[in-house]
């Protein structure tokens, strides 16, 4: 057997199941449970639900907390700060969301500054929503606390994979940036680690300095059934780009990390505490500017002509950012989700460890 194929609905009810039996609302259980699922039907798998093993176990570590909501700290109206409380992502981060295209509605523009989240997973979900309601939203994100990542020409941890996406409300034709400024996610390590789609060959750095593509030089070792964890491992994920890359993942931090009071990706106090994400968002109304109609017109015509170019293989034409998403979702809502079979196995294990289903 090479893998599960299930279908979205199985799946999403499944994980709700999860939540819920291990303490979430039933209305939080679902949040979390569509955003996971949603993830994998974009085909970024690294945040769907191979997550869930790790959030129950952060659950019972104390390091997500079910039930909580964004408490604001700063309000200078077309700005915020908001802190999550170690709250689910999926919770704190939708409310963050939701504040910031309703004051944008009112002001034209919004910064919103998120700390404490726990993880918010696939950050192109929020630009996404954004983009709905006709605005653009930009996001610098980390992991306080979660280096991962060694800078251009090192080899030690410094940065957490410090995601960055970018919404664009274009007619037709949204436009949604949406990367870790890793060379790959932690997740798509954990995916690997399961049986799922292996890394590239230089995706991480050994502490010896040499690129490999094997999850161990992250993890350390692991059994089938072990949750991966990167405290074990001594290696670490390399940064993309080279030097552009990295440089990127360092304002992420700045911004998402030490602007939003959140923390960086260094050293803590040495206690393990999960993941806690910051995020910076930054929405915009182009109605507001008074520029939507020419907005509109101007950047449809020049993403036309963007995606017009000869493509070097005929059969795979120039795509925008979210092309690969759209095709992936609408095949796997036809087909189904593809789950290595460790992944399958550790969801089942999870659910019987806390009396699901």
């Amino acid at each position: 057997m090479t893998g599960h194929l299930i279908s979205a609905d199985e799946l999403t009810a499944t994980v709700r199941e999860i939540f819920a039996a291990a303490g979430c609302d039933d209305e939080e259980a679902a949040r979390v449970a569509e955003h996971l699922v949603e993830a994998n039907l974009t085909g970024h798998d690294s945040h769907g639900v191979v997550r869930v093993p790790l959030y129950i176990d952060w659950m019972r570590a104390g390091f997500v907390r079910a039930g909580q909501s964004a408490r604001v700290v700063t309000d200078g109206g077309a700005f915020a700060v908001l802190d999550g409380h170690r709250g689910f992502g999926q919770t704190i981060a939708v409310q963050a969301v939701e504040l910031g295209i309703e004051r944008a509605r009112q002001h034209g523009t919004c910064i919103v500054a998120v700390r404490n989240a726990g993880h918010i997973g696939r950050v192109g979900t929020y630009a996404e929503a954004a983009v709905r309601a006709g605005l653009v939203a930009i996001h610098f994100v980390n992991v306080a606390g979660s280096a991962l990542v060694a800078p251009f020409g090192g080899i030690e941890r410094r940065f957490s994979t410090a995601p960055f996406a970018v919404g664009v409300p274009l007619p037709e034709r949204p436009v949604v940036l949406d990367f870790a400024t890793s060379l790959v996610a932690e997740g798509k390590v954990q995916v690997a680690s399961y049986g799922g789609k292996p890394l590239p060959p230089d995706a991480l750095i050994s502490q010896d300095g040499r690129t490999s593509a094997d999850p161990r030089v992250l993890y350390g070792e692991y059994g089938p059934a072990d949750l991966r964890r990167p405290d074990n491992g001594t290696g670490a994920i390399r940064a993309f780009g080279e030097h552009k890359g990295s440089g990127l993942a360092l304002m992420c931090e700045l911004l998402a990390g030490a602007l939003t009071g959140g923390g960086g990706s260094g050293p803590s106090d040495g206690v393990p505490r999960g993941i806690t994400n910051g995020m910076l968002s930054v929405y915009l109304s182009p109605s507001h500017f008074g520029t939507r109609e020419e907005f509109e017109r101007v950047g449809r015509s020049y993403l036309d002509w963007v995606l017009s170019s000869r493509p070097i293989d005929p059969t795979s034409p120039v795509l925008a950012p979210g092309d690969v998403e759209q095709l992936t979702r609408a095949a796997r809502l036809t087909d189904g989700i593809p789950l290595p079979p460790d992944t399958w196995a550790a969801i089942r294990r999870t659910a019987a460890a806390v009396g699901a289903p």
